[in-house]
């Protein structure tokens, strides 16, 4: 995989070292998450809107309603900022200033365009899904015409990038590590639990292997 060039814009500044620009770690950290946030202006006023994602290639899509407002300002070309954020652990320090959070995160800016290609647009539903669940598509009906009329689609390049990421255990004052306070990390994950059906079901198939074996 190549490297992502930094920008002035994407260069991370403060702690340089966390800064990552390679696709492995990038399309790591994007794949394994459930939820972006979308920032933009309008006439003023920023907006960061939570959304779900699903990502093919060095290209990010972003869906939802025709009638929603963040993706009818987007599809105009308006400048957007994408972030994606894991927590993996908090980190605490003998004092209260050098506590921290262990994490991986992802910055996409650029301008994203509206999916109009019917055949892009049904493969791009299909990324959602199976970024969510991989293997669900192929066991559930497909979109109508009228569904994928409701539909939006917009599809941001990978172009403007960076990653940062840290790791590791607490980073003290030298005259603070005999101090007696407990330091350390608290690591964090996300877990998976038994599957609840929807009660509203009409006939019993097995629970899909997939889910029985989901992991994140």
């Amino acid at each position: 995989m190549s490297d992502y060039q930094p920008t002035e814009r994407t260069q991370v500044k403060r702690l340089p070292k966390r800064g990552k620009y390679d696709q492995e770690t990038v399309f790591s950290i994007l794949d394994t998450a459930f939820v972006c946030h979308v920032g933009f202006t309008v006439d003023g006023q920023p907006y960061v809107i939570p959304t779900n994602f699903g990502r093919s290639g060095d290209m990010l899509y972003l869906h939802g309603s025709a009638a929603s407002r963040m993706l009818r300002q987007l599809s105009e070309g308006l400048p957007v900022c994408v972030t994606v954020t894991h927590v993996d652990g908090l980190v605490l320090a003998r004092s209260a200033f050098h506590h921290s959070v262990n994490y991986r995160s992802v910055v996409i800016l650029g301008r994203a365009r509206l999916v109009e290609d019917p055949a892009e647009k049904m493969e791009a539903l299909r990324i959602f899904t199976e970024h969510v669940m991989k293997g669900r598509w192929n066991d559930v009906r497909q979109p109508t015409e009228q569904e994928l009329k409701a539909t939006t689609v917009l599809a941001l390049p990978l172009d403007e990038v960076s990653a940062k990421v840290r790791t590791g255990g607490p980073i003290d004052d030298e005259g603070d590590y005999n101090l007696p306070v407990w330091a350390g990390v608290l690591p964090l994950t996300t877990s998976v639990k038994s599957p609840e059906p929807d009660p509203q079901r009409r006939n019993d198939p097995p629970v899909p292997e997939y889910l029985r074996n989901y992991t994140r």
